[in-house]
């Protein structure tokens, strides 16, 4: 990963954070994070053609059809032998992209009898202009659409599908000084330039002196604060049976690190280089998110890499069948499995965690499951 990081553009994001940091001090990473993506005139989800080759980053869905095929089906199966195949189901999308998944799901999930009169989809969508996109993708499946904002705005029982969805959630930072571990922020140097220091007037994480002993000054400790979400998925299993898939790039074990990047026209940069026109995100860490799935009293299966999931569900048997069916296609077919399968990239950087209510059997595509 070679760039400039001190490189700084003037974007119109970077010149609205500097003049709100000089009125109001420091913001946290996470605060940073949030106005980049999110800022209402220059965020980056807001502003920005986001997936696919004009965008900035391309999913696994985007990358092979196949993804989206063997999520589908692994989700009427779920449907039918894990959720007892009940005659109303919501198969919900955490961040569905371009829709693209979602209808690749919807097809192949359609040779399992019954599954597509029972299902009724719910996208979880922040964005105005991918609505429309997904709009336009999802406009002939034949099933009834809804959209929302709410992590829990829908009916159970529910099937919940999240792929790089948790990676973009604004990440907590602290930082390991002298005097202890430290909220980590956004400020001013002298130039008046963006630049990552230390929010002050803010409590030293003791907890962290505990957990990371050994660590050297300046390192760095992340959080995305999954509590939120393991709050929403409690609240929905309280109100009937869940089963949800997690599909995103992170480290399962407690791990100490800083994973904040930035990639702006498919190449990297520092996150502060082009606040409001670069795609920001951080790795998931599947042991926090665990904890506190556990103690909302969830079930976990996994986490367990992208290219066992995919395997165990017969991805390259599907592939095959694909490419025999579609022979002008087959090179195509097979280098897009190839890449999100492979060992040394998507197939081993992405994981894959089930979450259901606790009543429920475990999840197909996980081994033993617990």
């Amino acid at each position: 990963m070679s760039y400039d990081p001190e490189l700084r553009r003037n974007t119109p994001l970077a010149l609205k954070l500097k003049d709100d940091i000089r009125r109001n001090g420091p913001k946290s990473i996470a605060e940073f994070m949030s106005d980049c993506l999110w800022d209402d005139d220059h965020g980056y989800y807001t502003t920005q053609t986001v997936i696919g080759r004009a965008g900035d980053f391309i999913t696994a869905a985007e990358i092979s059809q196949t993804f989206g095929e063997i999520i589908g089906i692994w989700s009427a199966f779920v449907w039918q032998q894990v959720l007892g195949a009940p005659t109303a189901v919501t198969l919900a999308e955490y961040g569905p992209g371009r829709g693209t998944m979602m209808r690749d799901a919807l097809r192949a999930a359609r040779v399992v009898p019954g599954f597509a009169e029972s299902v009724r989809v719910h996208l979880v969508e922040m964005s105005h202009g991918l609505t429309e996109i997904q709009r336009v993708a999802l406009a002939d499946v034949g099933v009834p659409l809804a959209w929302g904002q709410n992590l829990a705005g829908f009916a159970t029982p529910a099937i919940i599908l999240a792929n790089e969805f948790l990676d973009a959630w604004p990440v907590e930072q602290w930082i390991k000084t002298e005097s202890g571990w430290h909220w980590r922020g956004v400020e001013l140097d002298v130039r008046g330039e963006l630049s990552f220091g230390i929010v002050p007037n803010t409590r030293v994480r003791y907890d962290l002196e505990q957990q990371f002993p050994n660590a050297p000054i300046d390192a760095i400790v992340e959080s995305v604060r999954p509590e939120r979400f393991a709050d929403a998925l409690k609240s929905l299993a309280q109100s009937g049976p869940l089963a949800v898939l997690i599909i995103d790039y992170g480290h399962p074990t407690l791990s100490n690190g800083d994973t904040l990047q930035a990639v702006r026209n498919h190449a990297y940069e520092s996150p502060l280089t082009s606040p409001g026109e670069a795609d920001l995100s951080s790795h998931v860490n599947f042991f926090e998110l665990a904890t506190a799935l556990h103690a909302a009293g969830l079930a976990i299966d996994g986490p367990v890499t992208q290219a066992e999931f995919l395997g165990s569900l017969g991805i390259n048997e599907r592939a095959s069948r694909l490419m025999s069916a579609n022979p002008e296609r087959a090179g195509e077919i097979e280098t897009g499995v190839a890449r999100i399968i492979a060992p040394n990239g998507m197939g081993t950087l992405f994981k894959v965690i089930g979450i259901r209510s606790p009543e429920l059997p475990p999840l197909p595509g996980f081994g033993s499951g617990e």
